[in-house]
């Protein structure tokens, strides 16, 4: 059995899937994807979803496991990644976790604590109460109920202090407490590896890429969701590009300003998770600047892969 498990984050438009890609023509592995978004069926263009053709040739996991309409958990995810991953390395095949949402990378290698499911009637109302009183007025609620929590959230975290407020109200325990409380992490050998351009060339990816998606049909693809009864008080629909269109599906802003709200709003996403990655000490940063195809880049992870973790050797591909 192969005790390895090779991680891949980074922030949107930093290349993960086509590093993977090309990295998995080398290695005898397959992909898990760490996408919050690419779990559900229908939203391809706006989640920049690997096509069909390419996971036919190379086999994915977690894209397409849940229809818009369902709430799916990290704790949903956690518990199909862990089963694939083992399942994987009992082959010995290598297991890549490759993406971008920090929180169900953390509930694979760390774990995570078990709170409460999502309660969508009282998260609406707190999002309301946000809107009339501000989301300071909200940040001051949750300094008063759990101070730890808060000193660990930033004032303007919209998601997660509204979180800690629901799991405070629901349980009467601050969700500092039950952080303490965790699942367990990953165990056995693991490499983890970030990916990153400079500021101006991943701006200038997304930006690209979001172009992109709207020729490709991004417009009608959120159209058809909405046709099927999908709206924004779905969690699906809360994600980039999806919220947006549909405001001006609504009728409330132009096209074009759903473009540039878009490309904003991706540019600060992209940002918050370098932040959170930043954190996470075990991450081997590589500078895509510093190399100059996805090949070469793969190469590289492949070299960091065998120095790390040596019985990788017998999973090269001849």
């Amino acid at each position: 059995m192969l005790d390895a498990l090779l991680i891949i984050v980074g922030p949107t438009g930093s290349g993960k899937t086509e590093v993977a890609l090309k990295l998995v023509n080398s290695i005898k592995g397959e992909i898990i994807s760490a996408d919050s978004r690419q779990i559900y069926r229908g939203m391809d263009i706006g989640t920049d979803k690997v096509s069909a053709e390419i996971r036919k040739e190379v086999p994915h996991h977690l894209i397409d496991v849940a229809d818009p309409e369902q709430v799916f958990t990290v704790f949903d995810f956690k518990k199909k990644a862990e089963k694939i991953i083992r399942d994987l390395q009992r082959e010995n095949l290598l297991p890549v976790v490759v993406g971008g949402t920090g929180l169900y990378i953390k509930a694979i290698v760390d774990g995570i604590f078990p709170g409460p499911s999502a309660n969508w009637k009282l998260r609406q109302e707190l999002l309301q109460q946000a809107k009339i009183e501000g989301i300071d007025a909200l940040y001051r609620e949750l300094r008063q109920v759990d101070p730890e929590a808060a000193s660990r959230i930033h004032p303007h975290d919209e998601r997660r202090i509204i979180r800690a407020l629901e799991v405070y109200k629901l349980t009467r325990v601050p969700i500092s407490w039950h952080q303490r409380d965790k699942t367990f992490g990953y165990k056995g050998k693991m490499v983890m590896v970030g990916l990153k351009w400079k500021r101006p060339t991943l701006y200038r990816i997304i930006e690209e890429r979001v172009d992109r998606m709207i020729e490709k049909g991004l417009v009608e693809e959120v159209k058809a969701l909405t046709e099927r009864g999908c709206d924004d008080s779905l969690p699906s629909m809360q994600g980039l590009g999806y919220r947006q269109i549909l405001r001006y599906l609504k009728g409330e802003i132009s096209l074009d300003e759903a473009i540039q709200l878009i490309k904003r709003d991706t540019r600060r996403f992209s940002k918050r998770q370098l932040t959170w990655f930043k954190k996470e000490r075990r991450i081997i940063w590589l500078q895509r600047e510093d190399f100059p195809s996805s090949e070469k880049c793969a190469d590289k992870i492949i070299e960091i892969l065998l120095k790390e973790i040596p019985q990788t050797q017998k999973i090269l591909k001849r």
